[in-house]
């Protein structure tokens, strides 16, 4: 059968534009809307609830699978070593720029510590998630099907045993590695469940890179993202208590009467399902831009909310103050300008990891003077 060249997959810079500018508008109205208007009987505010959830599970699987279909490609051309080296200083650049974010240098300067910075984030879960990939791809480097099958078990027992660990005390390990773990301390993302939409994305990456350039496949795998998006979105809660009933165990009906890891893998498998069938159409717009943007983005709306190294950001002056249409019309200038400012300083992302590893090289180089 014919094959094409190997090209970018644009659908998913899409879906990640899609993703950020979520990320944006809800974190901007979640900080700053006033509480008496979070009606959960609302209709216009449970439907923004709604997509607002979507947004970290797209952002995790398309961590997985971005990563792991670059490095197939690259293991194809034998340059895979290059792409491992790559990934894995970028998942300790991640895990360092999210400890920076929440660094409060304003209490250093006052001679304290505040160690609230140590919680973990979207990116120190990206970050270690990338180390972890890498480890499991070393693993199986010779077996492919081997990589794809690891992943998708994995991710379905990260999934299924979530009640077993959704209320996870730890006391036996330091706050700093616990934090990875539990949210007890404060952690706004944890490896677990987060890491399982890691693995369905790089089970994803597998089928892409075996199957992704062949003529006729791409109808197949627009089909293949709706149906069975539309499946976990609608019936995997039924499928749970089904195999709890056929199999006698409890841990798959407590899972489907808590079940939103799964139905969220199905909003996300029907976004990409969208978004590729649109994709000749995404590959000059400016959405796709953005979305080779997401870590400038990222970083420059996080300090201008939340005051990262300053503490002084729009969530110290309108803290849940805002009316719906004025937390509606701040979220659409907010949207504009971080991204204005994304495209103006940082041409890519690797603008913020080229800066960062600059100056990383020059404090190695006056250490070793």
């Amino acid at each position: 059968m014919t094959t094409l060249k190997p090209t970018r997959l644009f659908f998913l810079d899409a879906v990640r534009a899609f993703a950020i500018l979520m990320m944006l508008q809800g974190h901007f109205i979640d900080s700053l809307l006033q509480p008496i208007y979070r009606d959960k009987t609302n209709a216009i505010y449970n439907t923004w609830e709604y997509f607002r959830g979507i947004t970290a599970p797209t952002f995790f699987t398309i961590t997985g699978l971005v990563f792991v279909y670059l490095l197939l490609r690259a293991k194809s051309k034998n340059e895979d070593r290059f792409r491992i080296k790559k990934g894995f200083n970028r998942g300790l650049l991640l895990i360092s720029i999210g400890y920076a974010l929440r660094f409060s240098f304003i209490s250093l300067f006052q001679g304290k510590i505040n160690m609230y910075f140590i919680v973990v984030d979207v990116l120190q879960c990206i970050g270690l998630s990338l180390i972890l990939l890498i480890g499991f791809y070393l693993l199986t480097r010779k077996k492919e099907t081997l990589f794809a099958i690891i992943m998708l078990l994995l991710g379905c027992i990260i999934f299924v045993t979530e009640p077993l660990y959704r209320t996870l005390h730890i006391e036996s390990l330091p706050k700093f590695i616990a934090n990875y773990i539990t949210k007890e301390n404060g952690s706004v993302f944890t490896m677990i469940p987060w890491f399982g939409y890691v693995c369905f994305g790089a089970y994803i990456a597998v089928l892409f890179h075996k199957f992704g350039q062949k003529y006729r496949y791409k109808q197949f795998k627009i089909f293949g993202f709706l149906s069975i998006g539309l499946i976990l979105i609608f019936w995997s809660s039924p499928i749970l208590v089904y195999l709890s009933e056929l199999f006698n165990i409890q841990l798959f009906y407590d899972s489907a009467h808590y079940n939103y890891l799964f139905s969220r893998l199905g909003n996300v498998l029907v976004i990409f399902g969208i978004f590729y069938t649109f994709e000749q159409f995404l590959k000059q717009a400016i959405i796709t831009k953005i979305g080779q943007k997401t870590l400038s983005i990222y970083v420059i709306h996080f300090i201008i909310i939340y005051g990262s190294f300053t503490g002084i950001g729009l969530k110290h002056f309108f803290y849940r103050s805002l009316t719906p249409i004025q937390a509606i019309i701040g979220a659409i200038i907010f949207m504009i300008v971080v991204c204005i400012i994304s495209f103006h300083y940082a041409k890519t992302n690797k603008y913020i990891y080229n800066k960062i590893r600059l100056l990383y090289d020059k404090l190695i180089k006056k250490d070793t003077v």
